[in-house]
């Protein structure tokens, strides 16, 4: 059988692939996108109904393009993320071919390149880029068996209260997800055990702006790795309801019992740790922390903005956190359901190349892998802490672009063999950008490149 010859081969139609696309099309680089549903699938299928965005509209977008019919400070649902993003494509004209699934990728034996098997045909290519991002598979801790006789989902597979039986609900993990699940079952009429890990809380806003802003204005942002010991710990915030600081005393006030992390399960109870109190005491520290620095930043720099001491004002501590539930019996308590609210874990089965560690999680220095030819992008902390979000991964597609034309210049001076199934394309390859022409021997600047636009973001 034949193979189609590409020079990248993107794998993954979300906002990673998308923004890759952009930066290779700028630079003349033929490529194209292959994806196994739609474009921006997971955003449409793999989210609950009630999502929105977890930043406002002026931050979480490429820097190129507005979302369309959303106020700038607005939280953009999850339908209009989607449309947005399939709207940019089409703008950029990505090469997206959407109904193709990669089964595999391998080393070329004896030849640069990749050879790329997907159910829609075989492709060479020079260079693969991953952009399938950090969501892949659901992970759900084996805690609770299946013979416990409840209903239990992730959060990918939730979608609004009436999809769970009748009954009470106990949802496990307090980052985003966990927090807005917990809060809208809560409402729906349900009685909620949340159980509450390490998390960092940040406000909402803090005097007027957005916690986005002030995580620019102060560089955090740019953290090229998270604290020592944080490097599991979720974030509380969200965009629901237009958005506001996710408080757990709040929550428990609300109704929602708060309890301890899930660890164990005998006999029909849940078992949970004794770190509940620690949990929400160190995230409010981190509330406070940012706060600080928030408010040093404004005195230093002269900024006239409003002060907010109710930002720092607690509820008391409820009954749920002074005197935690040590188990809970689920028949007993009315548990019906429990939702995961667990993260995800890499699946790169598919990358059958020496890019990935004894774990199968990739292993690279900002997207550029120990294969020579593979990339990732879309990864936590990638390069920054915002690499997760969408104007963050658009600049690291750009750097991986500009990896990726060093290692074209090198090609000048390569022999191409006949065999060789990309060869056809080196004659038409583009020099390096002008930044990087002096990192690649023998090879001549081309002419100025035109400067990029930055966004709104800090």
């Amino acid at each position: 059988m034949t193979s189609e010859a590409i020079e990248v081969l993107i794998v993954g139609g979300g906002q990673a692939g998308i923004a890759m696309s952009e930066h290779l099309t700028e630079r003349g680089i033929r490529h194209v996108v292959l994806e196994r549903e739609r474009v921006a699938e997971r955003w449409r299928s793999e989210r609950w109904d009630s999502l929105v965005a977890n930043g406002p509209a002026w931050h979480d977008r490429f820097p190129g393009m507005e979302i369309p019919g959303v106020a700038p400070d607005a939280f953009a649902s999850k339908e209009q993320v989607a449309d947005y993003l399939a709207a940019y494509a089409d703008r950029i004209g990505a090469p997206i071919r959407t109904g193709v699934e990669v089964n595999s990728v391998r080393k070329r034996e004896g030849a640069n390149g990749f050879h790329v098997e997907t159910n829609a045909g075989a492709y060479d290519a020079r260079y693969v880029v991953a952009a399938t991002g950090p969501f892949q598979l659901p992970s759900i801790p084996p805690i609770i068996p299946e013979a416990a006789g409840v209903t239990q989902l992730h959060s990918s597979a939730y979608r609004n209260p009436s999809q769970l039986p009748e009954g009470n609900v106990l949802v496990v993990g307090a980052g985003s997800s966990g927090v807005q699940i917990a809060d809208e079952l809560q409402r729906s009429g349900r009685q909620v055990y949340l159980a509450v890990g390490p998390h960092d809380r940040p406000p909402r806003s803090y005097r007027g702006r957005d916690f986005c802003w002030w995580l620019g204005v102060l560089g955090l942002w740019e953290l090229n790795a998270p604290p020592a010991g944080a490097e599991h710990v979720t974030i509380a915030v969200s965009g629901a309801h237009g958005g506001r600081t996710v408080d757990f005393r709040e929550l428990a006030a609300g109704g929602i019992t708060l309890v301890g992390r899930a660890n164990a399960y005998e006999n029909g109870k849940v078992r949970f740790g004794a770190d509940l109190a620690k949990n929400v005491e160190e995230g409010d520290a981190n509330l406070f922390a940012l706060l600080d620095a928030a408010d040093a930043y404004v005195e230093r720099n002269g900024i006239d903005l409003p002060e907010e001491p109710e930002a720092r004002r607690l509820l008391p501590a409820p009954a749920s956190m002074t005197n935690p539930l040590a188990e809970l019996d689920l028949a007993e308590a009315g548990v019906s359901s429990i939702v995961w609210a667990t993260g995800f874990r890499a699946d790169y089965g598919w990358l059958q190349v020496d890019a990935l560690d004894e774990h199968g999680r990739p292993r690279h220095q900002r997207g550029v892998s120990t294969e020579p030819g593979v990339y990732f992008l879309g990864l936590p902390w990638q390069s920054r802490r915002g690499s997760s979000f969408i104007w963050g991964v658009w600049h690291d597609a750009k750097y991986i672009a500009d990896q990726i034309s060093i290692q074209r210049g090198y090609l000048v001076n390569e022999p191409a063999p006949d065999s060789q199934p990309y060869a056809s394309l080196r004659a038409g390859a583009a020099r390096p950008s002008a930044v990087d022409a002096d990192a690649v021997p023998g090879s001549a600047a081309p002419a100025p490149v035109t400067a990029q636009t930055t966004g709104t973001h800090a």
